[in-house]
């Protein structure tokens, strides 16, 4: 038989039972939609919560801290020998004081990290509201919205007010080892460029520049940037060896990714059990079929047809079907997802939220969707193609 033969009766049930053909369509499609919806929140998800944590240059940096309980401090020298292990890029280091800063004549204490300018690079640490520091400009702040509130103001309000400062400083006695509390009182303003989102911590950011003259010799903490991901884990085996903690944020990154691994799944489990019912209803529609050109399937086989055609026949028609439900599947994934997405962003600007893109769909899944729904119709057709070969011509010649 023809390949345009095939088609043709492969497509008869297009003209003769529109309705019901539509209906098996959508059934699919929405079974399809379901997982393509279910799987793109998840992928969404995933990529807004690793937007928010991660840069190029912070999955390339260690985090490095002092040892067991803080016995043994991070000092210059610490710094220099780090800076020395081979395809070590940066070292950044970090210092946080407690700090009372002073805006609009109302002060409060907060904690200020000390640090370089490519700390913000090395960390992902990103502003919700104006901007970053310009590296040139080291009497420029960035606070934490909890900041902004301890003095009544939105973070959008603070933005570009001069702030007063006040850093306590440890100092150890050179003749005991009592730590006593230094008071830098800043006679520099200091202007607040901009404000994290983050309601948890109170905190600001000042340039290890504006404050050089307190000359800090020991430190909280560094962010090590290492010139190659494939070096980050010779070197944190180094630092260690120093009696130094270290941790990666692509650790964090990978813990993250198999969290979401596991979302993805349960949300496709969601997704094949409406696939699953959409292909049983499938399966009715070509036995139904089946029962149905009983009569005509006799007739082909008395003027010639032979079993492998009419198999051939049933099994293009549920395969032009599950290819047509993946590409509805599509729309109604992709119509579902934009639709749900509006409204909770929309929600979320009304209470004074961001807007987020909470649905993503990589390329590749698209094509295995397409790929996938055309082999699901494919196989609900194996049983009716078998059932309508088997069929003997007399028999289903007199069938009634």
């Amino acid at each position: 038989m023809k390949s345009s033969d095939v088609f043709s009766l492969s497509t008869r049930m297009f003209r003769t039972r529109p309705m019901r053909t539509f209906l098996t369509i959508l059934g699919v499609s929405v079974g399809i939609g379901a997982v393509l919806f279910l799987v793109s929140l998840g992928y969404g998800l995933q990529k807004v919560v690793l937007s928010k944590i991660t840069t190029a240059d912070s999955l390339l940096s260690l985090d490095v801290t002092s040892g067991v309980e803080d016995l043994i401090a991070i000092t210059r020298d610490d710094i220099d020998d780090i800076s020395q292990i081979e395809n070590v890029e940066v070292v950044s280091p970090i210092v946080s004081l407690t700090s009372q800063m002073s805006v609009n004549s109302f002060t409060g204490s907060n904690v200020a990290h000390i640090v370089n300018y490519d700390f913000f690079k090395l960390s992902g640490v990103a502003v919700d509201y104006g901007e970053m520091p310009a590296e040139d400009d080291p009497y420029a702040v960035v606070i934490s919205s909890v900041a902004a509130e301890l003095f009544g103001l939105e973070p959008e309000n603070i933005l570009n007010k001069e702030a007063s400062l006040s850093l306590f400083v440890p100092k150890q006695d050179e003749d005991s080892e009592v730590e006593e509390i230094m008071v830098s009182d800043r006679e520099e303003k200091y202007r607040i460029v901009g404000v994290i989102d983050d309601l948890s911590s109170n905190y600001m950011f000042v340039s290890a520049i504006a404050v050089q003259d307190l000359n800090l010799d020991t430190f909280d903490q560094l962010k090590v940037k290492v010139t190659d991901s494939k070096y980050i884990e010779d070197i944190r085996n180094q630092i260690i060896d120093k009696g130094f903690l270290v941790s990666s944020l692509s650790d964090i990154i990978e813990q993250t990714n198999k969290i979401f691994e596991v979302i993805q799944l349960i949300l496709a489990i969601f997704g094949l059990i409406a696939l699953i019912v959409s292909a049983i209803g499938m399966v009715n529609t070509m036995t139904i079929a089946l029962l149905e050109r009983i009569n005509e399937i006799g007739i082909m086989r008395a003027i010639g047809i032979t079993k492998r055609d009419i198999k051939i026949i049933f099994l293009t028609e549920s395969l032009i079907m599950g290819f047509l439900g993946g590409i509805g599947g599509l729309a109604v994934g992709f119509a579902g997802g934009y639709i749900v997405n509006l409204g909770i962003n929309l929600l979320a600007n009304t209470f004074g939220g961001q807007s987020l893109d909470l649905f993503y769909c990589p390329a590749w899944f698209i094509y295995f969707i397409i790929i996938f729904s055309t082999l699901i119709g494919l196989l609900t057709g194996v049983y009716p193609s078998m059932k309508a070969s088997k069929l003997n011509p007399l028999t289903a010649l007199r069938y009634k």
